[in-house]
């Protein structure tokens, strides 16, 4: 990826997440006590947030910053259902997890 694509990923996430939430940009934009176009500007390619600011942005919607960059799948399939399962495991059913991997694989 170059950064191009790393900068409209961004974009298209938080806008991805900020609809899931059901929030405005202006709303979101003044609850990170920004002015009212601040992801506005963002999300249309006219600026890219600080690393402070993304991370800001990242604790807006509840996450870490590995659950903001993991890879996402579309709607109900198999992948986006297995991920969400894994994420609740514990270190240890996710070593068990990883060694049927190994079986399998």
């Amino acid at each position: 990826m170059d950064t191009q694509e790393y900068e409209n990923f961004i974009r298209v996430r938080i806008t991805e997440l900020r609809i899931k939430q059901n929030v405005s940009e202006h709303r979101m934009s003044l609850d990170l006590d920004k002015s009212g176009s601040y992801i506005r500007g963002i999300t249309n390619g006219l600026s890219m947030p600080s690393v402070r600011e993304l991370m800001r942005i990242i604790l807006y919607f509840n996450m870490t910053p590995a659950e903001f960059f993991a890879p996402t799948a579309p709607g109900d399939t198999e992948y986006a259902k297995l991920c969400e399962r894994l994420y609740s495991l514990s270190d240890e059913q996710l070593r068990k997890v990883n060694a049927l991997l190994d079986i399998i694989e």
